[in-house]
């Protein structure tokens, strides 16, 4: 479960790295942290592929350190940061990544690198005992009991950043060892994303624009598309289950298309706690940074005199059927929520570039589980979690090559 330790020293400025910071999480991070300069250091950045935007952020943070993977982009940074004279060491490879998210000076690290590619950063820093926020749901949906088992042992502090995770969090006692026998069951809320009502046997016509067009929340197109699936509450059920140490049917998902009630835990007695807000990421990121504290977010108070109504509903499976996946890996033999993972990456990445229809994306997912087992050990180290994801991902891209869109 989330492992809690004593509050962050408010002496000194506490030194961030931002995994992913120029994704929607790791711009947003430093928006809050703009609004609290004496609190927060800036240490180190890391981007994907976007190089103009992490030069930007470089410019205004001057960061100790930059990471990118790819040595090109790397070597493209590298030389725009020297020509305006900034002292920022660039840093490339995938093992740069663990070597910032674990540096001895570092603090507090922002885990927003978007899917599997952030399971080895996020043990990296588990290992060194940092405090983590946690908006990387695949290195639980991946690591599952192994992730959990470094946070534990080698006593690092872990704070979820998804708004539902956080909400789950904000509203349940201080004390993890009473969770289990304070809570009947909790509750993720979701929006239903942008065909929530549209008629299912529309959905093979659905085109990237408009699974991207998410009704509240901005977010990056891979989890656009999870949104409009649902397989990102399903990945978020996988991820609860680990967070908050509970058994799969005693998590539960209501439709909420207005976004407000962000989650809710049920109590023995029956009682029903929320948290509510306007649909803002910085609220979360605030009090994740920090927690047990409350900081500035930047997000509109929520004025209840506008709010013309909440409603719930039910998740339709015909719409939405990949979101049962949640509790059915669970359920299955380990590692089969990696599975799940790798092939859903690779079905939406293969929507997106138009290879598969909207409504293929369950079927692929269907198919490589049942195409794909994990073998004997492959789930006790973070090299076998590698090697079952890359088979999970060549299995779906196999698949993919036979279906026709």
């Amino acid at each position: 479960m989330v492992e809690l330790k004593s509050p962050l020293p408010e002496v000194a400025r506490q030194r961030i790295c931002v995994l992913g910071s120029t994704g929607s999480i790791g711009t947003n991070t430093l928006d809050v942290l703009s609004r609290h300069p004496g609190q927060f250091e800036v240490f180190a950045l890391t981007g994907a592929s976007r190089v103009d935007e992490l030069f930007a952020q470089c410019v205004q943070w001057r960061p100790r350190f930059a990471v990118m993977p790819d040595v090109t982009r790397a070597r493209e940074l590298r030389k725009r940061l020297s020509e305006q004279g900034l002292q920022t060491e660039v840093l490339d490879g995938a093992k740069a990544l663990c070597e910032v998210a674990a540096h001895p000076d570092v603090d507090v690290v922002m885990a927003a690198i978007v899917g599997a590619a952030g399971l080895a950063p996020c043990l990296a820093a588990a290992r060194a005992g940092k405090r983590l926020l946690l908006a990387n749901k695949e290195a639980l949906v991946v690591g599952g009991a192994f992730f959990m088992d470094a946070v534990t042992h080698f006593g690092a502090t872990l704070l979820p950043i998804d708004s539902e995770h956080s909400a789950i969090f904000q509203c349940l006692p201080q004390d993890p060892s009473t969770w289990s026998a304070r809570v009947d069951h909790i509750i993720l809320t979701a929006s239903g994303g942008p065909f929530r009502q549209r008629d299912p046997a529309t959905l093979s016509s659905v085109t990237p624009e408009e699974a991207c067009a998410h009704p509240n929340w901005v977010m990056g197109r891979k989890i656009s598309v999870d949104s409009a699936t649902m397989m990102n509450k399903a990945l978020e059920v996988i991820e609860a289950r680990w967070l908050f140490n509970l058994e799969p049917e005693r998590i539960k998902v209501v439709l909420h298309p207005q976004s407000i009630i962000h989650s809710m835990v049920v109590c023995r007695d029956h009682s029903i706690l929320a948290q509510l807000g306007t649909p803002d990421m910085r609220v979360p990121i605030a009090y994740g940074l920090s927690w047990p504290n409350r900081i500035e977010s930047g997000a509109d108070v929520l004025d209840f005199s506008r709010l013309s109504a909440l409603t719930f509903e039910e998740a339709d499976a015909t719409r939405f059927p990949g979101l049962q996946l949640a509790w059915a890996t669970l359920k299955a033999p380990a590692g089969s929520t990696a599975i799940l993972n790798a092939a859903n990456e690779v079905a939406v990445e293969s929507f997106l570039n138009r290879r598969i229809r909207f409504d293929q994306i369950h079927e692929l997912n269907v198919r490589t589980l049942d195409a794909v087992h994990a073998a004997a050990g492959e789930c006790a180290s973070v090299h076998g979690l590698l090697q079952l994801d890359a088979r999970a991902r060549r299995e779906a891209a196999r698949l993919v090559s036979t279906m026709v869109a």
